[in-house]
């Protein structure tokens, strides 16, 4: 074998090997995704949990505000639906971006029944309290989750941006991720 073809093979395996690094490198970005977006997920479980309770408990008490009650419930479908979506294939951006529209409204549903209840004195019942607690609660844990979920998705978009592993990306399809 001459020089040149031991040059030829050394740069081509330099190659192959840088491939199957950066192959890796991103499938592992995109599985910290995944396992971020659990973290998310299971706020969001937890907390539609307690909307579906805490509705149950506050139908006679707020007799008179079922359609705050009522545009609670259909937020709370409305997120749950986006977050099954978002299981399947939570690197894609459009479905990340249904679970921002469902949160937007699940925000607005819920604070409006959480200013009813406070206007009310349901608020001390052993039924509704803890339920409104976990609902106040998952505010302050969803933004940890998604602030996981966001930093994961910008390492993985911004390996997904940098040259040469942009190259590698678009040969084998990987797309930027959405943002929470």
């Amino acid at each position: 074998m001459s020089n040149t073809q031991i040059v030829v093979l050394a740069c081509a395996a330099v190659l192959v090997f840088w491939m199957v690094g950066a192959y890796n490198r991103l499938v592992g970005l995109r599985n910290a995704i995944a396992s971020a977006w659990a973290l998310v997920d299971e706020v969001l479980k937890k907390r539609g949990d307690a909307v579906t309770a805490l509705v149950l408990a506050l139908r006679e008490a707020l007799a008179g505000e079922q359609n705050a009650l009522e545009a609670l419930l259909a937020a709370d479908r409305q997120v749950r639906a986006a977050a099954a979506a978002m299981s399947v294939r939570p690197v894609d951006p459009a479905l990340a971006a249904a679970v921002l529209a469902g949160e937007a409204a699940m925000a607005s549903a819920a604070s409006r029944v959480l200013s009813l209840l406070e206007q009310h004195e349901a608020r001390h019942e052993a039924a509704v309290a803890p339920h409104a607690e976990v609902l106040r609660e998952s505010v302050a844990r969803l933004a940890f989750a998604r602030q996981l979920f966001n930093d994961a998705a910008s390492t993985y978009n911004e390996a997904v941006r940098l040259f040469p592993t942009r190259l590698l990306a678009d040969l084998y399809r990987f797309k930027p991720a959405g943002r929470l």
